[in-house]
């Protein structure tokens, strides 16, 4: 469905964050199930040197693109996830935390070919003790694929989306030839995309709007030293671009902030922090960036709101999304008014 920009714009800060509830989000890539086992530990196994954890209690959340979702859903936004699951009782789970959380699972396709993703950590007395994955990470078959691209096809036809967001973590969802297919189709209805690459198909993303590796990532596929240095990145972000033709760089730098490459380039330092879990920090990123430039924000200001925003959910324990109104204060704090 075809649809302008136009009318998302806001004037001051104010008008930004209300801003937010207009805009739709197509979010492509894998999904998984982040599990915690909570106990305590008060001695060590006679077998073998490690913690015997008592368990007290265990949870399921939504992992991967699903906590994009959530991160965008609680920005105020409306996610629309597409993904691929199995047909299995961790693909149920999955689909009934989506629906229990105001999120349409309607686009996800259950598959009898693979394994729902689930990452189990083990957890004592908040210390992260242990982490064990069952996954999955082939590309779809044939059919898997087809299926996938209509389902996609066919949201885009009835819905009104602002901004296409790919999360990508290798698990098979996102294999080249879907996301040449998806960013064509970003083309043909002049939908800008928001992409959180991995290394798998890192240089696949030919054509997108912003992309947003971390320096991680790109130290392995740039053919060069890469530093968290204002001149390095700005050589890295000119190699992304000749190999992508992408319009914007935003890279994350963990603790030193981030480096975004417009008007030449700058380093977003973070805010000082009481940091216990850094996981889902580059979901809160990429949301908040997504949305920023559904809304027509300047590059700058998406990526002063995207740091705060991995920084605030760094100072919560396991995976959980951005909060709006702490969002609104910090910025607020901070910035002042938004530049558009």
């Amino acid at each position: 469905m075809m649809t302008t920009r136009e009318h998302l714009l806001p004037t001051n800060s104010y008008q930004l964050f209300d801003a937010f509830e207009k805009i739709n989000v197509l979010v492509v890539g894998d999904v998984m199930i982040d599990r915690y086992l909570r106990g305590s530990v008060e001695r060590i196994s006679p077998e073998a040197p490690v913690p015997i954890v008592n368990l007290l209690d265990a949870e399921n959340r939504m992992g991967g693109a699903a906590n994009v979702a959530l991160n965008l859903q609680a920005l105020g936004a409306t996610p629309y996830l597409c993904s691929v699951v199995g047909d299995d009782q961790y693909g149920s789970t999955l689909t009934n935390l989506l629906n229990h959380s105001g999120i349409s699972s309607k686009y996800i396709c259950h598959s009898n070919q693979r394994k729902t993703t689930v990452k189990t950590r083990i957890m004592a007395s908040n210390q992260h003790v242990l982490r064990v994955d069952e996954e999955d990470k082939y590309d779809l078959s044939e059919e898997e694929r087809s299926d996938y691209l209509h389902i996609i096809r066919e949201l885009l036809d009835q819905k009104e989306i602002h901004v296409i967001l790919f999360q990508d973590y290798n698990k098979g969802v996102l294999s080249g030839d879907v996301i040449r297919d998806i960013i064509l189709e970003s083309i043909k209805l002049d939908l800008p995309t928001v992409v959180d690459p991995k290394h798998n198909n890192f240089w696949a993303y030919k054509r997108a709007t912003l992309f947003k590796p971390n320096l991680r990532e790109i130290a392995a596929k740039v053919p060069f030293e890469i530093k968290p240095e204002l001149t390095s990145l700005q050589k890295a972000a000119q190699y992304i671009h000749n190999q992508l033709g992408n319009q914007h760089t935003l890279i994350t730098l963990s603790e030193k902030g981030l480096f975004i490459d417009t008007n030449g380039g700058e380093i977003i330092p973070t805010q000082p922090r009481a940091i216990a879990d850094v996981c889902g920090a580059g979901d809160a990123v990429i949301s908040v960036a997504a949305i920023g430039l559904a809304i027509g924000m300047n590059m700058r200001d998406i990526a002063l709101l995207s740091n705060i925003a991995g920084g605030q959910v760094c100072e919560k324990v396991g995976v959980a999304p951005v909060d709006k109104q702490q969002l609104f204060q910090e910025f607020m704090q901070v910035h002042g008014e938004v530049l558009m």
